[in-house]
């Protein structure tokens, strides 16, 4: 199950990669854990954070390279960008502690855990889809229509493939 709650929390970062912190604090690792040469939780969760990075920094180039911007509009559309994935990092942070804990509950989950990480997950798909709403506005404002339009196409398409690769990983919780 380590093996396998180690490759969920790898794909964790991958659903997270848009943001930069990692908000859920490590579990403790026993003394004899770490000293066996398995990776420690505050290895894990570095790795994922450093994964988390370099995904935010692919998923600029990805829009970089698939949103047409002129120069002018380049210069008023990143900033407004970059304060969108800063709020988008807080609401993924609670959807990786989400994973997080059910990973680390899986074989073990109550119907209450269950239904209580059932909530917070769609919560976080609700935050996502609101925080989107709360942007539409403010990126009219520093771009045309249809640039706005094709920006969201493609954030949504880039979280919907991460979300899909992670899921297909997930197992289903009756399965435990």
């Amino acid at each position: 199950m380590r093996k396998k709650a180690l490759s969920v929390l790898a794909l964790a970062g991958l659903v997270c990669g848009v943001g930069i912190c990692v908000a859920a604090r490590p579990a403790p690792i026993p003394q004899q854990a770490a000293a066996s040469g398995q990776p420690s939780q505050a290895g894990i969760d570095q790795d994922i954070q450093l994964l988390r990075q370099d995904l935010r920094s692919k998923k600029k180039q990805m829009v970089a390279a698939n949103l047409s911007l002129t120069d002018a509009e380049a210069t008023k559309f990143w900033p407004v960008y970059d304060q969108y994935i800063v709020e988008l990092t807080k609401i993924h942070d609670e959807k990786y502690a989400v994973l997080k804990e059910f990973v680390e509950g899986w074989g073990k989950l109550t119907d209450d855990q269950a239904m209580s990480l059932t909530n917070r997950a769609l919560t976080v798909d609700r935050n996502v889809t609101g925080l989107r709403l709360k942007y539409v506005p403010i990126f009219s404002k520093v771009l045309p229509g249809t640039k706005v339009a094709t920006f969201f196409q493609i954030d949504r398409r880039l979280q919907a493939l991460v979300d899909l690769q992670l899921q297909a990983q997930l197992p289903l919780v009756q399965a435990q």
